[in-house]
């Protein structure tokens, strides 16, 4: 098993600047790969099925990133970096200016539980992670979720602390990121429970009841009313 100063220097050698081919090459290897861990899982996946499934000999993939476990790394955090980044574009587009708080974030909250559908791959691999958690590296799950649930979060929490600020929700800097989990969990996580990471799709009526239920619950718990003990 490769030591922690050896996993160091072939991160640092697969994040080195790479010509024309070399980077096609690599987004030929974690494409392939993110479709085998998302199918297979971290433990079952075999660098002989990621290599064939990509087009390109267990060596290059050796040569590119090491061993499996970087890999991995590569993968779901490549990916996870790009969901980030679309669930921000999102908050920006629908919160930015709120006209009408309910169907702003209503609005929000379906294109939000649609990013399984927009990014299918990532989505695949996060599934394969519930059951195989206790087997997969820690220090990866530590950096996905730092990087991607959490920075999600963390950037809702700022918009909802915003649009508490201009007296359209009972949001300050004390409940602003439970305020921002709430709402992820009463959205995104009613979709996640009901399709199991996308893989039993919902038919568009049951994810409209479930994406309103959850705006709705969590307008009343920090919805601005007249009654200041309201408040979460």
């Amino acid at each position: 098993m490769a030591s922690n100063d050896e996993r160091g220097a072939e991160r640092r050698e697969a994040q080195k600047p790479l010509r024309k081919g070399m980077v096609e090459k690599r987004r030929a290897i974690t494409g392939g790969a993110r479709t085998v861990f998302g199918r297979e899982g971290y433990t079952r996946a075999s660098i002989d099925a990621i290599a064939a499934e990509a087009g390109v000999s267990t060596r290059t993939i050796y040569n590119h990133f090491g061993d499996k476990e970087n890999l991995f790394r590569a993968v779901l955090l490549e990916s996870a970096e790009s969901v980030t980044a679309a669930a921000d574009a999102l908050f920006e587009r629908h919160l930015r200016k709120v006209r009408d708080i309910e169907e702003d974030l209503l609005d929000l909250a379906r294109d939000w539980v649609g990013q399984g559908a927009e990014h299918p791959g990532h989505f695949a691999v996060v599934r394969q992670i519930i059951p195989e958690g206790g087997r997969l590296p820690a220090d990866v799950l530590e950096e996905w979720q730092r990087i991607g649930p959490r920075a999600s979060q963390e950037a809702l929490g700022r918009w909802l602390l915003e649009i508490g600020c201009k007296g359209l929700l009972a949001v300050d800097e004390t409940n602003a990121r439970k305020a921002a989990r709430h709402l992820a969990l009463l959205v995104g996580g009613g979709v996640t429970a009901e399709s199991y990471f996308g893989a039993l799709p919902l038919e568009e009526a049951e994810v409209e009841e479930i994406v309103r239920d959850g705006v709705q619950i969590f307008l009343r718990l920090y919805g601005v009313s007249p009654d200041p003990g309201t408040r979460a």
